[in-house]
């Protein structure tokens, strides 16, 4: 007998529940990482610039969100499959689902404790600068804000129609606005009537609301169709390469669509790098196959069947695509009617959100606190068990030296200055290594030089404009992205080189005076890579699509510059400041552990000479030492406790059911 499809408490109960477990994950180590940096100041092992990955881990978990993205042509049921998911509580359809089309602009559904429940709304006129939506979040006063009325439900239908908004402008302005060209008409782009467009209101909006799910943490960003897309980079760029599930919303009553499949080639699939686990493709409108009269087998196998069509056509497997109808799976929670909302296959698309995402996002924060964190934690729990086991071959000195006469005690100190002697000149060599090691460090940042990639930037800019032709702007496109992708491989060899030159200086010091093993700070170029070839491909799309051909020369200049060069930039420029703070805390284990080491040689010489001075001080000379070991002892249990915590892999029961 086949399962009965989860109830929709059932599926609310399960994603917030494993939101809640994740939450209290997230804050236990919240508290590790802060236990620890509290760890280090208290005992004077605070180094600056290397705990800075601690507090920046620090600040991401406090703000930490989950971003679903919702993906697909218009008229595929987007918005009502938001409204079904988030706003069915409210009994009636908020966000608006007009014929036509509906969501003109990306939307973000969130919330934000510090702000009342509003809709905020980033003027369409915005696109004629060169800021990107992420750069005026930052200044709200560039936003209109709309206040939600969150006990009037007809009152917040009515201010959710204002994200749908259009207006009419010239020809002339919606190409400046980069939303109008004659040629995509036939595409999807607004059409000119008597040298009007049409074009939307709003660039971006952002929807502040209380929603149980989206208090916890959950943001959905709803986008627009394939135009839309096309025609604001930041989406494609940004906003869904850093979603942490994508569902693609396709219509059974139309199948794949050539614009369906332009938007998953060429958006979906480059903004999910490849994991099939982040893109779940839902098979909307599937009632529009339901058949009274064909009998309930039947309309199974033809959705079956279009499951399959679907699959193949993405070449994917079926078992990826999600048959539902968002409109009846609404009425359903509206009606609270089990029966058809178990048919409409929502809590089965529910249920498989809850079972992705959250341990998807978990298992990425993990890896990132194990690769920027786990080594340092590492280092300074080797670094004291290190030092422990120096105190215990001290302590076994000195008890030996109880009752021995004055020559034995002055032969030991002899050995001591010999070893002192010895660890200066051996520091000395590793002086020179460092000064090596800064030399190729100068070669990297030369490579890295903002200066020459804005020298690149103005040449492109300068051949590109002196290009009277078509051939000319794409040699132009190339040459730039060539050149960038190039100046990163050499980075990347560099590195490579640099790593392995520090490896080698503490392999070396190590082994010769029996320290601890220590990491050092890794560092990979491979982000910055992707991100260059996934802008190059991007690139590449741009530069043989027929939209290049028939737009205008500057118009083309200027999207390529806002959108691919801008953000190509920005990776150089993150770039610099990660090979910056790396070049900072590269050495610094090793050096921390030298500089340790000596101290610890140079205490057991002074131990010695005052004994040698006075006997009766040997007592104390072997009490401080007992004290300095039960301090260290305690040190090492917290930090093996922090290492516990953040090593720890507690992924969330995903078949739990509420």
């Amino acid at each position: 007998m086949e399962k009965p499809a989860p109830t929709d408490d059932a599926i609310l109960n399960t994603l917030s529940a494993q939101l809640d477990d994740y939450n209290i994950w997230r804050r236990g180590l919240l508290v590790a990482l802060t236990d620890y940096q509290d760890f280090l100041e208290r005992h004077d092992r605070s180094r600056g610039i290397e705990d800075l990955p601690t507090y920046e881990l620090i600040s991401s978990l406090r703000s930490d969100t989950f971003t679903i993205a919702i993906v697909g042509e218009f008229s595929r049921g987007k918005t009502e499959l938001i409204n079904s998911i988030f706003f069915a509580d409210h009994k009636e359809r908020l966000l608006p689902t007009d014929a036509g089309r509906t969501t003109m602009c990306p939307t973000e559904i969130m919330y934000n404790e510090k702000l009342p429940p509003c809709i905020m709304l980033l003027p369409i006129e915005t696109r004629e600068g060169s800021h990107t939506i992420a750069e005026y979040k930052r200044t709200p006063t560039q936003w209109t804000r709309l206040p939600l009325n969150i006990s009037d439900s007809s009152s917040m239908a009515e201010t959710f129609q204002e994200i749908v908004k259009n207006k009419q402008v010239t020809v002339q302005e919606a190409q400046k606005l980069g939303l109008y060209s004659p040629h995509e008409e036939a595409g999807g782009s607004p059409a000119a009537h008597n040298g009007m467009v049409d074009v939307p209101v709003w660039r971006h909006a952002i929807i502040n609301y209380p929603h149980p799910l989206l208090e916890k943490g959950l943001v959905v960003l709803d986008t627009p169709g394939l135009n839309s897309l096309g025609s604001e980079p930041e989406l494609t760029l940004s906003m869904l390469p850093n979603a942490h599930a994508v569902l693609f919303v396709l219509s059974a009553d139309q199948g794949v669509t050539k614009s369906d499949l332009e938007i998953w080639t060429s958006y979906v699939k480059p903004a999910t790098d490849g994991n099939e686990s982040r893109r779940i493709v839902v098979l909307n409108k599937v009632d529009t196959l339901w058949d009274e009269l064909r009998g309930e087998k039947v309309v199974e196998a033809t959705i079956s069947r279009q499951l399959q069509e679907t699959a193949q056509a993405l070449r994917i497997t079926k078992t990826q695509v999600f048959p539902v109808s968002a409109l009846q799976g609404l009425l359903g929670k509206i009606k609270t009617d089990k029966t058809l909302l178990a048919k409409s296959g929502l809590p089965n698309l529910e249920l498989k959100l809850s079972k992705e995402i959250i341990p998807y996002k978990q298992a990425l924060i993990h890896d990132k606190i194990v690769h920027q964190v786990g080594g340092l934690v590492e280092n300074t729990d080797n670094m004291i068990t290190n030092k422990l086991g120096l105190i215990d071959k001290q302590l076994d000195e000195l008890n030996g030296l109880q009752g021995q006469n004055q020559d034995v005690i002055q032969d030991i100190i002899e050995e001591v200055r010999a070893e002192q002697i010895s660890y200066d000149k051996k520091v000395k060599s590793f002086d020179n290594s460092q000064v090596k090691l800064k030399e190729q460090m100068r070669i990297l940042a030369t490579h890295l030089s903002l200066k020459a990639f804005d020298k690149l930037i103005a040449t492109t800019r300068r051949d590109m404009h002196e290009s009277w032709t078509t051939h000319g702007l794409k040699i132009g496109m190339k040459t730039f992205f060539d050149g960038a992708v190039e100046t990163m491989q050499e980075v990347n060899k560099q590195a490579h080189a640099i790593k392995e030159m520090v490896e080698g200086i503490y392999h070396q010091f190590q082994v010769e005076h029996g320290l601890a093993q220590l990491k050092s700070r890794s560092f990979s170029l491979r982000p910055y890579l992707n991100e260059l070839s996934r802008l190059y491909r991007e690139a590449e799309a741009f530069r043989n699509s027929p939209v290049m051909v028939l737009t205008e020369q500057h118009f083309v200049i200027k999207r390529f510059f806002i959108s691919m060069v801008s953000h190509a930039r920005n990776t150089f420029s993150q770039c610099n400041e990660d090979v910056r703070a790396w070049n900072k805390a590269i050495m610094s284990p090793i050096i921390v552990q030298i500089k340790e080491h000596k101290e610890m040689i140079d205490k057991r010489a002074d131990n010695l000479k005052r004994i040698s001075e006075q006997q009766g001080s040997l007592g104390e000379r072997i009490a401080d030492l007992e004290d300095l070991k039960t301090d260290l002892l305690n040190q090492q249990k917290t930090t093996r406790y922090i290492r516990a915590k953040i090593n720890q892999h507690v992924f969330l029961d995903s078949n739990k059911t509420g």
